[in-house]
């Protein structure tokens, strides 16, 4: 009689504590790990891994599911690239509590910040719920992966405030008080933490101002504390930080006053290493003082891509082009490719979108690469559009039109906006192994016409850990820093480790093998919307609660994952 339900037998074992690498079992009952090490008994499943890689499954804290997993038991693209636990409701934006008579606008705000298609949000979306709590019961049911959600702050000062809030005015005392009122049962029935916006990035599809982006520390500092009297919970905020020390005061008053984590967006700047060298000097001041600050980090450039099946392209305003975009996509790369069409496009003026997100960027030629089969991204500045028309004595629109008529007219190009100011990755890589750091910021689930990072956590291995012409980062910190600790920053202690007693959420991975496609579109959102997606090659199997979820990036078809409700405490046994 078999004495485990699974065994993985003798793959080289990460096991995200950071130790070293060793050869080892892994044995698996009843959804966690029994044993790590030799294991004598048998397995129900027996699994060689000999070669490959076993590390936990990655647990990505920045994702916008919020709609997704409402209609949706797969959240993908993120559970083919070994993600196991994804927590949604970032940057403030979604979709509870809310009023029968806000859908549109919390539609609006989550189409213009998070470019997911409105009329795929009015499609799926059933909106059987108001309050937070309906809405957790909405998650609830089968899915590929675990699932947890956060307190939005845009939708909950509409629900809160009305057309004042919608309009940026400054909640009253009872406003605020009520606010933390709302997030502090919304923690206790099961969300993970409370998330805000600060950026001026984020509009909605109106290109109206998130209304959050103004709002008083009073305001902020007083939800903050709410929460804190709950004991549970976690804090989220993307900012500009144009006042550096201004805004990090905000952040510190914030879990001050709660005595709750906070984690914030922190990317290298354009502006140069100075800019968020000096944000890291200021979370280790206050890790000094005991608080629990954290700065969620990218792990490549973030960048839009531009295509003509894409939300953005170089020719978007451009009259010739606008006399043909609607066309079906063999007609119009058709016409692109006649001679008249496209020495009249070449020669007319376009410009840049200053409304959608990445829009000033679709003529930005000097920064705009093309995606190969295996994409890279860390690109050679030689490389660019604009660098390939002046040894050709070209226009760079020129050779962008070439490059995105490749795949019959679905090829895309690359612009990176941010983490790449420098023409490479040095300043990444030295947030990445900041000790007070996690690599988050996939956005997976959204963006779908304009970005497609929910592949960050295989590119993290891929290019970090093995590609790399430069410095790279040993896999063992690699593997820690995606699933343990990743786990730890929202109260998931129980998970992110391969030892006795945590969830047997588990990758197995073909390291060589391991890399990136390059994105393609599907028109498979509610409505026929539109996604941007990338899949991956390597993962030879994933488990979640030791049920197998994708075998080679295909799904078996089990659903193991659940909605998770609230923080969740280490294993005794460990």
């Amino acid at each position: 009689m078999a004495e485990h339900d699974l065994i993985i037998r003798g793959g080289t074992v990460v096991d995200g504590t950071g130790g070293p690498r060793r050869t080892a079992d892994v044995a698996v009952s009843d959804g966690v790990i029994t044993e790590v090490g030799r294991v004598d008994g048998r397995g129900t499943r027996e699994l060689d891994a000999g070669g490959a890689l076993v590390a936990p499954g990655f647990v990505d804290v920045h994702t916008h599911y919020d709609g997704q997993a409402t209609w949706e038991s797969t959240m993908q693209p993120s559970s083919w690239h070994g993600v196991t636990t994804s927590v949604f409701g970032n940057c403030g934006v979604g979709f509870a509590p809310v009023h029968d008579d806000d859908h549109d606008r919390l539609v609006q705000l989550m189409e213009g910040v998070e470019d997911i298609p409105g009329t795929a949000l009015h499609e799926g979306l059933s909106w059987n719920w108001n309050t937070l709590t309906e809405y957790l019961g909405a998650l609830d049911g089968p899915k590929d992966m675990d699932i947890a959600a956060q307190v939005p702050h845009a939708a909950l000062r509409l629900h809160v405030m009305g057309e004042r809030g919608a309009a940026g005015d400054d909640a009253t005392p009872a406003d605020i008080a009520e606010m933390g009122r709302l997030a502090a049962e919304g923690i206790d029935a099961g969300f993970l933490g409370f998330t805000t916006s600060r950026t001026v990035n984020h509009k909605t599809s109106l290109g109206e101002p998130t209304p959050t982006l103004t709002a008083a520390r009073d305001e902020l500092v007083g939800i903050a504390e709410a929460i804190g009297t709950t004991g549970h919970g976690v804090l989220q905020v993307v900012s500009d930080f144009v006042d550096i020390d201004a805004e990090f005061a905000l952040v510190r008053a914030m879990t001050e006053a709660s005595g709750r984590p906070i984690s914030f967006t922190l990317v290298e700047s354009p502006r140069g290493y100075d800019y968020h060298r000096a944000i890291l000097r200021h979370i280790e001041t206050a890790r000094d003082d005991g608080l629990s600050v954290t700065g969620q980090t990218a792990v490549r450039p973030i960048g839009v891509l531009l295509g003509f099946e894409c939300t953005l392209n170089p020719f978007l305003l451009n009259p010739v082009y606008r006399e043909i975009a609607d066309l079906p996509t063999t007609e119009r790369t058709a016409a692109l490719r006649t001679p008249e069409v496209r020495s009249r496009l070449l020669g007319a003026a376009g410009g840049k979108d200053r409304q959608a997100v990445g829009g000033r960027l679709i003529e930005k030629f000097d920064a705009m690469f093309a995606l190969g089969d295996s994409p890279n991204y860390e690109p050679d500045m030689t490389t660019t559009m604009a660098a390939i028309a002046e040894r050709e004595g070209r226009s760079p629109a020129d050779v962008a039109l070439d490059a995105l008529l490749e795949n019959n007219g679905t090829a895309m190009l690359w612009v990176p906006f941010s983490n790449y100011g420098q023409g490479n990755l040095d300043g990444t890589r030295e947030l990445l192994t900041h000790p007070y750091t996690v690599p988050a910021l996939s956005d997976g689930g959204a963006h779908v016409g304009t970005i497609c990072d929910g592949s960050f956590p295989t590119t993290l291995l891929q290019h970090w850990g093995r590609d790399r012409a430069g410095e790279r980062i040993d896999v063992e910190f690699l593997v820690q820093r995606q699933c343990r600790d990743t786990a730890r920053l929202v109260g998931l202690d129980d998970r992110g480790v391969l030892a006795p007693g945590y969830r047997a959420d588990i990758n197995v991975i073909d390291f060589d093998r391991l890399r990136v496609h390059q994105p393609e579109l599907l028109y498979d959102l509610p409505a026929g919307g539109r996604r941007i997606v990338q899949r991956a090659d390597g993962y030879a199997h994933t488990f979640v609660a030791g049920a197998e979820t994708y075998a080679e990036g295909a799904a078996t078809g089990e659903l193991p994952g659940r909605l998770i409700r609230g923080a969740q405490t280490a294993p005794e046994t460990v």
